[in-house]
């Protein structure tokens, strides 16, 4: 029998997730730019592309990214992200899972492919991990990329949210090692800023 996977970070954080989901879609509303992520992914990868949103929130980034022209699955496992986003976006493939239970079986069961040539796992996914998982949750994406795929991760270095983990860039870039990936580039932000202190964005391979 499959052991149960440990509750992550951001299960644990209960109630003070509460509201996530309604910020983006206030801003929104608002007309605000809350796609930056998506552009940059949009760039990486020919039109009609596979991709996971890996960690997919209410949906914002994979909804977007489905609008290209790609083909996207969003995988989410906060039951409330998940009625949010099918509710804003009926169209896009919500699977309610987290990261390690994307397993092949799973994938084909909802109807998705089992390899992408992009992987998103942006907004501070991989900081709200379950205690020491990096490294598998790492290898797991690693595993689902298609010949050439790539990943593009982000999170914050500093200010982030309370709940999260601090990860420190020789700390994530050690873990990417140890789960067979390289780090391609790094940079300050989704506009390809340069590197700094306060965030990070990462396109990784397989090393």
């Amino acid at each position: 029998m499959t052991e149960p996977l440990r509750p992550t970070r951001w299960a644990l954080g209960g109630a003070r997730n509460v509201g996530y989901g309604e910020r983006f879609a206030e801003l929104m509303e608002r007309g605000e730019d809350v796609f930056g992520e998506a552009r940059l992914a949009d760039a990486m990868v020919p039109r009609g592309a596979t991709v996971l949103d890996a960690g997919a929130g209410m949906g914002r980034i994979g909804a977007h990214l489905q609008a290209q022209g790609h083909r996207v699955v969003a995988a989410e496992p906060d039951p409330a992200l998940v009625a949010q986003a099918r509710e804003t976006w009926p169209q896009l493939v919500v699977v309610p899972l987290e990261i390690l239970a994307l397993t092949p079986e799973a994938l084909t069961a909802a109807g998705a492919p089992t390899a992408y040539d992009l992987v998103v796992c942006v907004g501070n996914v991989l900081t709200f991990l379950a205690e020491d998982s990096e490294v598998a949750v790492l290898a797991h994406l690693g595993s689902l990329l298609a010949p050439g795929g790539r990943i593009l991760a982000g999170f914050h270095l500093s200010g982030g949210p309370a709940t999260a983990r601090s990860y420190a860039p020789e700390a994530f870039v050690a873990d990417a090692a140890a789960a067979g990936l390289r780090v391609d580039h790094r940079f300050g932000g989704y506009d390809l800023r340069p590197v700094d202190d306060q965030y990070a964005v990462w396109v990784l391979s397989r090393a």
